[in-house]
């Protein structure tokens, strides 16, 4: 019931479309529970007694009628479909902005595909769960209390019959409910599994080209797709023995009553007109008796699309405006660590200890073998992590102790994969900002020494970039990035491995462009190619999550110690030093 009221609560917005929803729907049931009694005058009267006058009056009153009960259906179906679609949207917005709230650390152990299975399909099953399960409920209620009570008035024994079914159908929906709503979750987790698997091979199109693997993603979706389908079938046998089991029970009363109804008939208890007006609302009411154990049996369904719907929601957000906290102000840039630890979720500390400042201005190197935690390093200035333990401090100011979008604010990202959206090139690079003009993006264009390609292309500026930036090069998405980072012009700078998967013509314009974007900010380079961090006003090395080393290119160079040896192993090496890096790798 709790799931129940947190679920309808998305109808509150728009109860005054239920209210005209629902009132439309009460008067076109009830227009319906008045055909059994019209059919009743219609045999009796009309026929018994062969008045052809009355015969017209009962046609055009039935006429008129069911011309009432489809204005009504129109407004019934009309608002319904509104409030539905209306209710949708709102939950997949509040799913899209709650995850784009979540920390990284929800995405580190969840797939893409997974998440948008559930802002889609689970969103769509609750759907009809919200709109179309409290109407249709409605109309089945009236139609059968309706249908009850004038059977009860017109002969009380016949309707002893249909209730003595209503004890077994209830626990037959129980029994067949709990096993539809168990299979009806899988099947909605065996479909995320195959989005997921889609949303790879999509992703990932260029790579499975180049390794001709298309038969083996084929065979990878395939597997998906058919343990879903498996699934699927068989919750659908549960639904096939379900349904028509309930059927059964239903028109089996409708023959038995048309037994004992013709005998009462033949003895002169009823009349004709009202033994096919009794048998005609016996169908009306046996149609709600099957139709509650489909809603139930849709309920149990929506529920479990409900709970992974919910369990989005109900991950805690990142709180990136907290009313409670000050603004970060403009900062100078210096970055202090103090006792900085970290670990992922629990695990082995990646981070030990870590105490190190950055004075304003400074590039500072974060180099070593991969695994060290340069990465994880840079990544808690911005507090995509927090720290399990230690502080980090801009300008002497705790960054746990201001608004997060204020600290964000003050800092640049340009990763190694760089990420455009599918939008034109001005869009990207003024991505985050509003109202920036067309002059302040073409100069920060110039100065990534990105205009010239630019204006190169068909459209400029207004060049569709393609899926990730799927029409550009390497190098061109990278300028492009920096650009975009030069636009906001951040005063504490990260770049991790910003220039690892160029070719050296590329590098070269992209590492003149970083140089125009590092002057006067305080920059964090994480870098392999120790080429790009020689000019660093102190190069940091990392080794088992603490810092081994650190001071200048050269003078880190006259020591024997861990960077010597990196950068000896990348410049030509002998055999005998590089059994000496064996063991840093491990």
């Amino acid at each position: 019931m709790a799931e129940l009221r947190r679920l309808f609560r998305y109808l509150l917005p728009y109860w005054k479309q239920m209210l005209v929803a629902t009132l439309a729907l009460v008067v076109s049931s009830l227009i319906v529970l008045a055909l059994p009694w019209a059919i009743s005058l219609l045999v009796d009267s009309v026929f018994g007694a062969g008045d052809a006058q009355l015969l017209n009056w009962i046609a055009a009153g039935l006429l008129a009628l069911f011309v009432v009960q489809s204005l009504f259906l129109f407004v019934q179906t009309y608002w319904l479909a509104f409030v539905g679609q209306r209710v949708v949207a709102d939950l997949r917005q509040q799913l899209h902005w709650h995850l784009l709230e979540l920390p990284l650390r929800f995405f580190d152990n969840r797939r893409v595909g997974e998440m948008v299975s559930r802002v889609t399909n689970d969103v769509t099953t609750v759907q009809a769960t919200l709109t179309d399960l409290p109407t249709s409920l409605l109309r089945q209620i009236i139609t059968f209390v309706g249908g009850i009570a004038l059977m009860i008035v017109m002969n009380w024994q016949l309707t002893l019959f249909i209730l003595a079914l209503i004890p077994p159908l209830i626990l037959i929906g129980m029994f067949f409910g709990r096993r539809l709503e168990r299979l009806s979750t899988l099947v909605q987790d065996r479909l995320a599994d195959s989005t997921t698997v889609l949303e790879e091979t999509l992703s990932g199109i260029r790579v499975i080209k180049s390794f001709g693997s298309e038969a083996f993603e084929q065979m990878r979706f395939r597997d998906r797709i058919e343990l879903t389908f498996r699934t699927a079938m068989e919750r659908t046998r549960i639904r096939a023995v379900f349904i028509p089991l309930i059927t059964f029970l239903s028109f089996g009363a409708v023959t038995a009553v048309l037994w004992y109804g013709g005998r009462q008939v033949l003895a002169g208890v009823i009349t004709p007109g009202e033994l096919v007006a009794f048998l005609i609302y016996m169908i009306l009411v046996a149609g709600p008796l099957g139709e509650f154990a489909g809603l139930y049996s849709q309920l149990r369904e929506a529920l479990g699309a409900s709970r992974r719907m919910f369990e989005i929601m109900d991950t805690p957000a990142e709180v990136l405006v907290d009313p409670l906290l000050p603004l970060l102000p403009a900062v100078n840039g210096e970055v202090r660590f103090v006792d900085v630890s970290f670990g992922y979720d629990g695990g082995a500390p990646v981070l030990t200890r870590i105490n190190l400042t950055a004075q304003p201005g400074e590039v500072i190197a974060l180099v070593g073998p991969s695994g060290v935690g340069k990465t994880t390093l840079a990544n808690l200035i911005p507090r995509f992590y927090d720290p399990t333990s230690g502080r980090i401090e801009i300008d002497g100011v705790d960054i746990n102790s201001v608004s997060l979008s204020s600290l964000r604010a003050q800092i640049g990202l340009v990763p190694q994969d760089t990420f455009l959206f599918g939008g034109t090139i001005h869009e990207n690079i003024a991505y985050g900002l509003d109202g920036v003009d067309e002059a302040a993006v073409i100069h920060a264009a110039e100065a990534a020494y990105a205009h010239d390609f630019i204006v190169a292309l068909p459209k400029g500026y207004d060049t569709l970039v393609g899926e990730r930036g799927v029409k550009l090069s390497t190098g061109q998405r990278q300028r492009i990035a920096i650009a975009r980072a030069l636009l906001k012009d951040p005063r504490i700078l990260i770049l991790d491995e910003a220039t690892s998967a160029l070719d050296t013509e590329s590098e070269r314009w992209v590492q003149a462009a970083l140089d125009r974007l590092m002057q006067g900010r305080t920059s964090f380079v994480i870098a392999h190619r120790l080429t790009t961090v020689q000019r660093a006003d102190r190069i940091v090395v990392l080794q088992g999550g603490q810092i081994e080393e650190e001071g200048r290119h050269a003078d880190l160079l006259a020591q024997v110690g861990l960077y010597q040896r990196l950068w000896s192993l990348q410049f030509g090496v002998g055999e005998a030093e590089e059994n000496a890096w064996t063991p840093l790798l491990a």
